[in-house]
């Protein structure tokens, strides 16, 4: 399973990660709802509570530029994750950047900056879409 969680998950919280792995890409916390409703999920601030743990065990990460969320992808330490969103399909792939992780962990130490984490957003066109704008 990726992510890092050592905790086991209450029910709403397996909801919410299941959802968004189903989903298989970014998600609101409001189309959350709409998928669990049948589950008897619906108010919002379940949601948000379920995703905010989610988030702090590294099971999920909050794409800021979409103000959307989605499931972790692979275990990593979580020191600085990117993500390349494609513009076109909405597509996302998340990758670790160690190199950034080190200079920005670096910089951190000499302005006595207590570095949390470090999220890059990537945008532009993944090769599917590149592929078929090319007919």
């Amino acid at each position: 399973m990726a992510g890092v969680s050592q905790r086991t998950l209450n029910p709403k919280e397996k909801l919410v990660l299941a959802a968004l792995r189903r989903r298989g890409k970014p998600a609101s916390a409001y189309d959350l709802i709409g998928d669990l409703k049948p589950e008897g999920v619906k108010a919002p601030p379940t949601v948000y509570r379920a995703l905010g743990r989610l988030i702090e065990d590294g099971l999920v990460h909050r794409l800021e530029s979409l103000n959307a969320f989605v499931a972790c992808t692979h275990d990593h330490a979580h020191d600085a994750v990117a993500f390349a969103v494609c513009d076109e399909c909405g597509s996302v792939s998340e990758f670790d950047v160690p190199q950034v992780a080190k200079v920005f962990g670096k910089w951190a130490s000499s302005e006595q900056f207590n570095l949390r984490h470090t999220t890059m957003e990537l945008r532009g066109c993944c090769s599917a879409c590149a592929m078929g704008g090319q007919s």
